[in-house]
């Protein structure tokens, strides 16, 4: 028990300074190719901070532990939209662009309704799975998505000339890059891996592990990043993170784990998928209170304790 803690909090180092480093990384590179912060934040830093939920839902999967994939992906979604756009929009409110309101937000809405369509077979009938079929439009949509991206990064205007010496060397953006990723890559694995091991030890289900102390763990990347990025006053990379990351863990991570090996699908998770969709639409009407693209403090606030009410209600079924 002891060392597993001692895990945990040295991966809890790895993830601080894996965060700093790729958010760093990732503005500069975002500065020097005429890209835009917010884009670099659904592309590079979403998929490197998704990455731990990609290599613990292949194992789960190939394993067969279905609760475990679902718990994972609709918990760690849960986790970023209430959690760390709380805590996020607590140390900075966070502005939103115009393209995050009309586009982004209602992509990942989109992603959680055909999440939930699929899953429960609304429109063929049937045993309640995600089938290797369903895997294969996830990724479509994934595609789509990511034509979407790279067509508005072809459409931003170029950027404000900068003094070459205002700019890091490419060699050190790689570098900070690469160090970042794989900072929080093994950074979240150990905090996941000992997380589990505690939990399992003290005999709670699967579900619960899943949708609670492994979405936190796997998500934990994902918090880190957008803190920081909220320390840095830089609003597009906080945002663009956890919108890109709940659109990534949808439609590719859960969607390779399904064309593995077919999941099972527990109905009771209907509940977790219908918080995610109402918190999704909260955030959108948020982006109009006030007259202003902002996130601000109280609302921020009022995520976080919708989180930790149900986190605990959760918690308290279980006893």
């Amino acid at each position: 028990m002891l060392l597993s803690i001692a895990f945990i909090l040295l991966g809890f180092v790895l993830l601080i300074f894996g965060a700093n480093w790729l958010v760093d990384g990732s503005s500069a590179l975002a500065r020097k190719r005429g890209v835009s912060d917010l884009v670099i934040g659904l592309t590079i830093v979403s998929f490197g901070t998704s990455a731990p939920e990609l290599v613990v839902n292949l194992i789960a999967s190939l394993d067969g532990h279905s609760d475990i994939v679902y718990g994972n992906v609709v918990g760690s979604n849960n986790f970023n939209l209430f959690f760390i756009l709380g805590i996020a929009g607590l140390i900075y409110p966070i502005t939103v662009q115009r393209s995050t309101v009309w586009q982004e937000i209602p992509m990942s809405l989109a992603a959680a309704a055909v999440l939930l369509s699929l899953s429960n077979n609304f429109f063929l009938g049937g045993a309640l799975s995600l089938s290797r079929l369903d895997g294969f439009v996830l990724l479509l949509l994934f595609a789509a998505f990511l034509w979407y991206v790279f067509r508005q990064m072809r459409a931003e205007a170029p950027p404000v000339e900068t003094v070459a010496g205002d700019q890091p060397t490419t060699l050190k953006i790689t570098f900070l890059i690469l160090f970042g990723l794989a900072g929080l890559v093994f950074g979240g694995k150990l905090v996941v891996d000992h997380a589990i091991s505690i939990a399992t030890n003290l005999g709670v289900s699967e579900k619960i592990i899943g949708l609670t102390i492994i979405a936190a763990g796997t998500s934990l990347p994902e918090l880190v990043t957008s803190a920081v990025a909220a320390l840095k006053k830089n609003s597009d990379i906080a945002i663009g993170n956890v919108v890109g990351s709940n659109i990534f863990n949808v439609l590719f991570i859960i969607a390779v784990s399904a064309t593995v090996n077919p999941i099972g699908y527990n109905a009771s998770f209907n509940r977790e998928i219908y918080l995610l969709i109402g918190g999704t639409l909260v955030l959108f009407v948020a982006m109009f209170s006030g007259g202003h693209r902002r996130l601000d403090r109280w609302e921020a606030g009022l995520l976080l304790l919708v989180y930790i009410a149900y986190t605990g209600w959760q918690i308290a079924q279980e006893v």
